[in-house]
């Protein structure tokens, strides 16, 4: 098992506190780390922007990747306020981050509002059961995009 520094976790409810001091959202900031050194920074800014998608640990890996100049954040950690919500949980996947490190979990932040707990029960259905139907739109024009991706010859792979 490893341990966090916690200087990390620290810095990372320092910018959760301004984010909701600020009434900027809740309670939730997030700093990334590369080789014990912060590379992104963000709190929750769900209310101060308008954007559902603006949770803190997706504005600290915005950060780190703008900071880095790269999409890809392999060899980095996380230290978020709050257990990650599958968005979060799916931004930090995608970024390749190796580590999560979190101070409340999902359960704790549930008692006070934030309950995540049915997103995830529900991407535990099959797609015909969920609350938000999911269907498969015919369309040879969108199959076709993927071998056009595939042949650019810049392409990038993630």
């Amino acid at each position: 098992m490893s341990h966090a520094d916690p200087r990390f976790m620290r810095r990372a409810i320092e910018l959760a506190r301004t984010g909701m001091n600020a009434g900027a959202g809740g309670p939730f900031g997030a700093v990334v780390v590369r080789d014990g050194e912060i590379v992104g920074e963000g709190y929750n800014r769900v209310v101060a922007t308008n954007d559902p998608t603006a949770h803190g640990e997706v504005v600290a890996i915005r950060d780190a990747c703008a900071r880095l100049g790269t999409f890809s954040l392999a060899g980095c950690e996380i230290h978020t306020t709050g257990e990650p919500c599958p968005m979060c949980l799916g931004a930090i996947h995608w970024a390749r981050i190796g580590r999560i490190y979190y101070g409340f979990s999902i359960s704790d932040a549930a008692a006070i509002g934030f309950d995540d707990r049915e997103f995830y029960r529900q991407f535990s259905l099959p797609l015909h059961e969920r609350e938000v139907p999911v269907h498969e739109s015919p369309g040879q024009e969108a199959k076709e995009l993927l071998a056009e991706y595939l042949a650019l010859p810049a392409r990038r792979a993630y």
